[in-house]
């Protein structure tokens, strides 16, 4: 069974930066794809971010130039540096990991971005 635990949520001003992290069980490299998600009350789930097997990042449009994703293969993590932060971030981020033919989540972090 694939268990992904996040953490790094948390409380921050506007402008602000925080760092998520999603360690996975066993190899990450398994996946497909692992990245990250949000969602905010009454709205769908979205893609934040994701890096493909082969190292490639892909960034939703809205957080393009102010998050970044890693991923570290020797401790099975992907990270998300998050900076520039602006109150319309605020959500419970999921870390998710694809396989050919299963999703997995994470429990979910939630992130408040206020003054």
């Amino acid at each position: 069974q694939v268990q992904l635990v996040e953490s790094g949520g948390g409380l921050v001003q506007p402008g602000g930066s925080l760092r998520l992290s999603c360690a996975a069980s066993g190899s990450i490299l398994r996946f497909k794809s692992t990245g990250w998600y949000r969602q905010v009350p009454g709205k769908q789930r979205e893609t934040v971010a994701e890096i493909t097997a082969g190292g490639s990042p892909n960034y939703a449009d809205s957080v393009k130039g102010r998050f970044t994703i890693s991923r570290d293969d020797a401790s099975n993590t992907v990270a998300l540096q998050m900076s520039s932060l602006k109150p319309e971030d605020t959500a419970v981020y999921y870390c998710n990991a694809k396989s050919t033919f299963v999703n997995y989540w994470g429990q979910g972090t939630q992130v408040i971005v206020s003054s």
